[in-house]
Parts: C-alpha cells; sequence; structure tokens
C-alpha cells in the first residue's frame, strides 16, 4: 500500500450539515475581515504622509490608488456573504447561499492578494531603491497564489483520485 493511501484512510472526514457549513463560512469571513479593514486603514493613512508626495512618482501615486480600490474590493467581497444572508433568509440556510457565498470569499483573495503585492512593491521600492523590489513583490504574489490556489487545488485533486478515460 502507498504513502498516500495511508493517509488517505488516516485521514477523518466529516460532512457537514447546511447550518454548520454556513456557520464556519460566516465565522472564516468575519476572522478576515478585521485583518483586511486594517490594512485599508494604513493604506488610507499613508496618503496623508510628506513622504508619500516626496518619495513616490505620480504613477506610483497611482499604484497605490489601485492597490487601495483592491482592498476596498476584497472588503466588499469579504462581508458579501453576512449581508446576503441578512436580506435572503436570515432564518434559513440553503445550499444556493453556501454556493455563491463560497465562490465570493474566494474571488476576493485575487485583489486582496494583488493590492498587498503593490503596496509591498511600493514599500520594497521605496526601502530598496532599485529592481528588485519587482522581483520581490513578484515572489510575494507567487506565495500567495501557490498558497491560496495551487495548494487547495492540488490537495482536492489528489482526493478525488487519478481521473479514467
Amino acid at each position: 500500500m502507498t504513502a498516500s493511501r495511508n493517509r488517505e484512510r488516516s485521514e477523518q472526514r466529516e460532512t457537514l450539515g447546511l447550518s454548520d457549513a454556513a456557520k464556519y463560512l460566516l465565522d472564516e469571513a468575519r476572522m478576515v475581515l478585521p485583518g483586511i479593514q486594517a490594512l485599508f486603514g494604513f493604506q488610507l493613512i499613508v496618503v496623508f504622509n510628506s513622504a508619500f508626495a516626496g518619495r513616490l512618482s505620480h504613477g506610483e501615486q497611482r499604484l497605490h490608488l489601485l492597490a487601495l480600490g483592491l482592498v476596498a474590493v476584497a472588503i466588499a467581497l469579504v462581508m458579501f456573504p453576512a449581508a446576503y444572508h441578512r436580506q435572503t433568509g436570515p432564518d434559513e440556510v440553503t445550499e444556493t447561499f453556501l454556493s455563491i457565498s463560497t465562490r465570493v470569499l474566494l474571488w476576493s483573495v485575487a485583489p486582496l492578494a494583488t493590492g498587498i503585492c503593490l503596496d509591498f512593491y511600493l514599500v520594497s521600492r521605496v526601502t530598496l531603491n532599485n529592481t528588485a523590489a519587482a522581483w520581490l513583490a513578484a515572489g510575494l504574489f507567487c506565495v500567495y497564489v501557490g498558497l491560496w490556489f495551487v495548494l487547495p487545488r492540488v490537495k482536492r485533486a489528489q482526493r478525488r483520485g487519478p481521473r479514467t478515460p
């Protein structure tokens, strides 16, 4: 027996009911939201710092505005499940709610990762003042893509097993 099969057998799984799945989904959104909001607050504050105008070119300032907008979009997407649930069926949980909310939460990570990486690029550029900043930001983006998209999909594919033609 292969090691992966042994791992699969030892990994316990439990299918959640709709109400438990909804609770986990809303809890996940609630855990992420304060961090994103704090990031957004720092992004807003930096604009009023004198170094913002002095050390960033006009194009880089616009890049920061883009990053700010992307994080604002991520906040809206993360807040979507609670707003949607409150307005469409606060006393019930449906598969449609779970499906739509899960999809929207997954959509939130793309603008969040991009916004963070753009601001990371700007901070790196000001700190290092060379082209390494772009490589560092690209590397960080690869980390986000790997951890938030690639790894979960690889794990899901492994659980499903090999496809038969």
